[in-house]
């Protein structure tokens, strides 16, 4: 911290007015200490930076809003392939119903029966009760 001579600590409460200056001082030094600190160093801001700036964030913005619209597509593909893959099992969940009460009747036991090498019964016999 550097210290000059002269410097007084400033009161919080009740902050002073420097000493007046003779006008042939005061003039050049008022004028040169009203502008401010970034312009007096020769630091001007540049509207170029801001304009990048500006479009470096629209650009993040809107990568952002396309991966969200992929992320979309994305889930409503995968919610149409468990779709397809329900009525596909659906399907075969009715085709084997049906086999299974087609080939469940007399007329499919018969033909498998015959196809096995067995044949028709006869007249059922009756045993009377002693």
């Amino acid at each position: 911290m550097a210290v000059y001579v002269g410097a007084r600590e400033r009161s919080r409460l009740l902050p002073r007015r420097p000493a007046p200056r003779p006008a042939e001082v005061a003039a050049p030094l008022a004028a040169r200490r009203r502008q401010r600190t970034a312009v007096r160093a020769g630091r001007r801001s540049s509207r170029v930076g801001l304009a990048l700036g500006g479009i470096a964030i629209a650009f993040i913005l809107a990568l952002f809003s396309l991966a969200q619209t992929i992320r979309v597509s994305a889930t409503s593909y995968d919610i149409d392939q468990l779709i397809y893959a329900r009525d596909r099992m659906t399907a075969d969940q009715q085709q084997v119903r049906s086999d299974i009460s087609r080939l469940g009747s007399e007329p499919a036991i018969r033909k498998q029966a015959f196809d096995l090498g067995m044949s028709q019964l006869g007249d059922p016999l009756v045993v009377a009760a002693r």
